[in-house]
């Protein structure tokens, strides 16, 4: 197939675009009869909720989708004058990488753990572009400085769990490049990203477009990097395109009902009022987590890792305190170590007491007034128990004297509490959605009213307008039951709606701390400034993204 496009039409066509699903006796319409164009050099977002349809309809595109299981009931998928629904295999594989590429969510599982990272890069080059192994290497090292990799040679020779996730991406993004195509589909390639990582990859991806005049099918669920990022958008709702049309248009003049649902999801509401006079539940002093480096043959101690290093912590009843910085900064250490689950040094007291010296034992009957809610609701929960038994296991443990009545009420009892329908306690996890599976997480953690709660990224694997009901959530339990909270994000916006103290980390220290309207109206620090410009300037610059 060749790389010459229309000179006036679109460079793609999606016209009338369905895809099924059969299990069994069973088929279940995932995409409805969409239509779309890309045009050269042109980006259009593809937008919507999980579930909605966006990645089926773009892995449609490369026919990736797990044939014969899935199928196309209608439509047409035109390209240089090539239907690509009907190519056959080798034609399709003409096509992959070499005029459609595709960037995915995750770059920890795109990349093949075996191979290092020339390797997999110039396998591409060698495959398309009949390629020496010299002229490969020299391609690849070519790719690798203009996504941004430092010092490329030395990068050679790594494997994807050396790599940074920024690191990590910016390979994708070089193999994507590789064959410079004419269209890459880029399906939630920031999601799993800290701000100002996510910011640099934006920037990234539009400074290469320009350079190489492609088009981009951009996927995602945050529609403030779309207000910046795209030149169309089409949104999506269960497997329906509801509106689509110039970005301008859509955010300024919405027509359909769920895009103005989604232009007000993002989390809202006020945190709680600083209190002073609060008790005090939590209180850290210097506390500290070194790992130790070992090395030689009598593994000797030569260094340590800081992962935390010498922080003071305070945390009020019916207060957040918001802990906030990138991957590795500390923030998830900093919590375990609070909560005594992993080894620290400093001065722990909780609820008056000195706890730093305690055993695990005698930590045990605390564990009921310290809880945890994790960040992944689906891994969190174990998908061999049923809702009833997993809300009520720690009812047995710490409760072992009530009724098993008495135990099913007040599981009952929790997940009405958390918005869930007390019916479908015997349900299993993989039969609800992720947002009402980090609210069993909650109801776990909150049918043993608890004091304390450390809540660790427990909104950054859903949807935006989930990520709003479950901190109108989060908001209304603590001000119910006067919860101290302490809440770990790199998601900006969730930690303005729900902290009024913020601590800003970075490898293992505190660079920052005070009132969160100090921290993000007024921050003093470079760092601090540089986080906040990632997290709220995509949607108020100007024009193109931030680069920090």
């Amino acid at each position: 197939m060749s790389k010459t496009t229309t000179a006036n039409g679109p460079l793609l066509s999606v016209e009338d675009l369905s895809v099924a699903f059969t299990q069994g006796e069973t088929e279940t319409l995932a995409v409805d009869r969409i239509s779309f164009d890309i045009r050269k050099g042109e980006t259009v977002a593809l937008v919507g909720e999980s579930g909605s349809g966006k990645s089926v309809s773009a892995l449609s595109i490369l026919k990736l989708l797990p044939y014969p299981a899935a199928s196309h009931p209608s439509g047409r998928i035109m390209m240089n004058g090539q239907d690509l629904l009907r190519a056959k295999d080798s034609e399709m594989r003409k096509v992959r990488g070499n005029d459609v590429s595709m960037i995915f969510q995750e770059p920890m599982t795109s990349l093949n753990p075996l191979h290092p990272v020339e390797k997999q890069i110039a396998e591409i080059l060698k495959i398309h572009r009949g390629m020496s192994d010299t002229q490969a290497r020299a391609r690849v090292l070519e790719l690798l400085d203009q996504v941004g990799i430092q010092e490329p040679e030395k990068r050679l020779k790594s494997y994807p769990h050396q790599l940074s996730g920024g690191q990590r991406q910016r390979v994708m993004i070089a193999m994507t490049l590789a064959n410079e195509p004419d269209l890459l589909i880029a399906d939630e390639p920031t999601t799993a990203l800290d701000v100002t990582v996510q910011a640099q990859i934006l920037e990234l991806l539009k400074d290469l477009q320009r350079k190489h005049g492609m088009a981009m099918l951009f996927i995602t669920h945050d529609l403030g990097i779309v207000r910046k990022f795209a030149d169309r958008v089409c949104v999506m709702t269960e497997g329906k395109i509801v509106e689509q049309g110039p970005v301008a248009d859509i955010f300024e003049r919405p027509q359909h009902d769920y895009t103005r649902h989604l232009l007000a999801a993002e989390p809202k509401g006020e945190p709680p009022a600083t209190d002073t006079t609060r008790p005090v539940v939590v209180q850290a002093d210097d506390l500290k987590v070194w790992f130790p480096v070992k090395r030689g043959f009598l593994r000797k101690t030569v260094d340590h890792i800081k992962a935390v290093d010498g922080i003071d912590v305070t945390v009020r009843e019916g207060q957040t305190l918001g802990i906030v910085g990138e991957s590795g900064s500390g923030k998830t250490t900093l919590g375990l170590a609070i909560l005594r689950m992993i080894s620290s040094t400093g001065r722990i007291v909780f609820n008056g007491e000195e706890i730093q010296t305690r055993s695990w034992k005698e930590m045990r009957p605390l564990r009921r007034d310290m809880q945890i809610v994790f960040q992944d609701p689906f891994g969190a929960l174990s998908p061999r128990m049923s809702v009833a038994e997993i809300v009520g296991e720690g009812l047995q443990v710490h409760f072992p004297g009530i009724t098993a009545q008495e135990r099913d009420l007040r599981v009952a009892r929790a997940l009405e509490e958390v918005g869930l329908d007390a019916a479908t306690r015997h349900r299993y996890p993989h039969e609800f959605s992720g947002g009402q599976r980090q609210r069993i997480s909650i109801a776990r953690a909150m049918v043993l009213e608890p004091k304390f709660v450390m809540l660790d990224e427990p909104t950054s694997a859903l949807d935006m307008s989930v990520q709003a009901q479950v901190v109108d959530l989060l908001r209304d339990l603590q001000k119910a039951h006067g919860l101290a909270y302490l809440f770990i994000s790199h998601d900006l916006k969730v930690v303005r709606a729900l902290a009024n103290e913020v601590v800003v980390m970075r490898q293992g220290k505190v660079v920052e701390s005070g009132s969160a309207e100090q921290i993000f109206d007024a921050p003093r620090t470079d760092y601090t400034r540089a986080l906040m410009a990632a997290a709220f300037r995509l949607e108020t610059a100007p024009e193109g993204v931030v680069s920090v």
